[in-house]
């Protein structure tokens, strides 16, 4: 039943969201460097069940020189297992009055109406996004989605992910790398003569084949030392990131050619003196068809029992998997000569 008389009303704001949801998934996704690229690789995936699996190829077996009658070993292994993550849910929420609707009865005006509460619900999530990527899921009882924090932590050894405790799986953990101790043969402080000989080795040390870091990610002061320390015909802007709106410079290094980013913009919550180093093969955004940045209720959204109104959400639910540690490191830049 509308709560207004006008038919042009009702399920008006589900109608607005189902309409604006693809270009809702581009705004947020295409927002954020990273997820511009995830996307791009086609590393956004779909799962369905209670949880989200990632199987893993946790040993492998064990090769043996022979001769005559030598026993051979046929030692059973465990090789395949899986990480298993909870799937998070974020919702932006905004409500309309009775009252607001019919004052804003007729085309113009209640699209207008409805065109500011989408914008804003639009921005706030990707700010919500935004943070989610550099948390460590703590955020809000636990309830966040697993970021950089988690996924790529300052004490590799420490902790849970993806239900596999690092302190007892050595090949689940990645690298962290401190500039004032960890390269001895190159110098103690990250600056334009040392940042990037510091980061191939990184590069070099942390690669196997054609699996590497190729994307890298720097706070502000950070990304501004390696962008001195090119000359200019060294200050390459890789092209397809800037067809994106970011750009990006390239950097060589012994494993191949890094996409280097910045994780600027007003309110960032990109943490100081930080270069994350990923795997771009290795990282994933899993989520929810049914939940992809669509609208929570049906029809005309929720209303109050005892209220003229309507309330509605913008949803999404998903996580952010990591599903191959390996070549992927975090490098404390302190301290970074901006």
């Amino acid at each position: 039943m509308a709560i207004v008389s006008n038919v042009r009303l009702r399920q008006v704001l589900t109608t607005a969201m189902e309409d604006r949801s693809r270009a809702i998934q581009d705004l947020v996704f295409n927002s954020n460097p990273v997820l511009r690229i995830l996307r791009e690789n086609d590393r956004f995936k779909t799962y369905e069940g209670a949880d989200i699996r990632v199987p893993l190829m946790i040993d492998k077996m064990d090769g043996q020189w022979f001769t005559g009658y030598d026993k051979l070993s046929s030692t059973p292994k465990e090789l395949i297992n899986s990480a298993v993550f909870t799937p998070k849910n974020v919702a932006v929420g905004f409500s309309l009055t009775g009252t607001e609707l019919l004052a804003n009865e007729g085309s113009g005006k209640i699209i207008d109406l409805l065109d500011t509460y989408m914008e804003n619900a639009e921005s706030s999530m990707q700010n919500v996004m935004e943070e989610a990527i550099h948390g460590d899921g703590t955020g809000a009882g636990g309830r966040e989605m697993i970021g950089f924090g988690g996924a790529i932590p300052i004490v590799p050894n420490v902790g849970v992910y993806g239900g596999i405790d690092r302190s007892q799986v050595a090949m689940w953990r990645t690298s962290y790398y401190t500039a004032t101790t960890d390269f001895p043969d190159i110098g103690t402080t990250f600056d334009v003569t040392t940042c990037i000989p510091m980061l191939q080795t990184i590069i070099a040390n942390r690669s196997k084949g054609n699996r590497y870091a190729d994307l890298i990610i720097c706070d502000t002061k950070s990304y501004l030392t390696y962008n001195r320390a090119l000359t200019a015909i060294q200050r390459i802007t890789d092209a397809r990131s800037a067809t994106s709106g970011f750009d990006a410079l390239s950097i060589s290094t012994p494993a191949g050619v890094v996409k280097l980013l910045c994780a600027n913009g007003v309110g960032t919550v990109m943490p100081e003196n930080t270069v994350y180093g990923i795997d771009s093969q290795a990282l994933e955004i899993r989520y929810h068809p049914s939940r992809n940045m669509v609208p929570l209720f049906d029809g005309d959204g929720a209303r109050p029992i005892n209220q003229d109104a309507i309330v509605q959400y913008l949803v999404w639910n998903g996580e952010m998997v990591l599903n191959n540690p390996r070549y992927t490191w975090r490098f404390n830049t302190t301290p970074a000569a901006a």
